[in-house]
């Protein structure tokens, strides 16, 4: 059966800069492994399936799938999935945010200025500080000394994150990571005047490989509840990241009156047309 399907480049307004998506629409009656099967060959980090809400106050309901399994919840596959059900005329229950379910429930996504598009970041997980074991694995990783790591905890909304913080984003760019087991997120503070606060960069293992992610609205979310919640930045800010890929990803985060935090970022669609599946 033939179903429309796009490729979305997000956090980025300059195509094939940012993170890319699949997505398919109309992906009722497909079963788990011809969703997974699919995921896995477009090898993509994510690829969503768009399906028909199931809670009444849901616009749309996603499934999000990287070439080895199902996630929660993800943040670039939730702006690019909006921004591919808008522009395929979707419409909202209401007239001032999307309403997304997907496995952590319903996401909020609303429209933020030149056509840019945030999503509400959910809660933690998993906060606090990991085990001496889990940051020693971690730092073997990424072939960092204890004294290199400003700070450490989990910042896990649904991949499981652990977040490391850095020194400088200079000290963020210089890392290669090896094999490992976690999902690693590492950040580090831009110098005085950069146009951005923080250099972010994701690590985690694929079939056996270590994977770094271009740009990772999930991390950034979590990273950002991480930062503001411990006094280190003061919203609204940007992060950048996929530098060391020759990406220019830019996830931009703010703070409501609520104390909500946003994420924003720009999505363009690179690919149309129809998948047989």
């Amino acid at each position: 059966m033939q179903r429309r399907f796009v490729q979305v480049d997000v956090f980025t307004a300059e195509r094939y800069r940012g993170n890319p998506l699949a997505v398919v629409f109309d992906a009722d009656g497909l079963s788990d492994g011809e969703l997974q099967r699919f995921a896995s060959w477009t090898n993509l980090s994510e690829t969503t399936f768009l399906l028909p809400p199931t809670d009444p106050a849901a616009d749309y309901r996603v499934r999000i799938f990287t070439p080895a399994s199902e996630l929660p919840f993800a943040g670039h596959p939730t702006l690019g999935s909006c921004h591919a059900w808008l522009a395929a005329g979707g419409r909202p229950r209401r007239t001032d945010v999307v309403v997304q379910e997907c496995g952590v429930g319903l996401v909020e996504i609303r429209p933020w200025g030149d056509g840019r598009l945030a999503f509400a970041a959910p809660p933690l997980l998993r906060s606090g500080p990991p085990d001496d074991a889990t940051l020693a694995a971690a730092l073997h990783a990424l072939d960092l000394g204890r004294e290199d790591v400003v700070d450490a905890a989990w910042v896990d909304n649904g991949p499981g994150w652990l977040g490391l913080l850095l020194r400088s984003a200079d000290e963020v760019l210089a890392l290669r990571c090896g094999p490992t087991d976690l999902d690693i997120g590492v950040v580090g503070p831009c110098p005085p005047g950069s146009p951005h606060a923080y250099e972010v960069r994701a690590f985690f293992p694929v079939g056996g490989s270590v994977v770094e992610d271009p740009v990772t609205g999930s991390l950034n979310a979590s990273v950002a509840q991480w930062l503001i919640g411990t006094g280190r930045v003061v919203p609204p800010y940007t992060a950048v990241q996929g530098t060391v890929l020759g990406r220019a990803g830019v996830a931009h985060v703010d703070v409501d009156a609520r104390g909500q935090v946003w994420v924003g970022g720009d999505v363009v669609t690179c690919i149309e047309g129809v998948v047989d599946l």
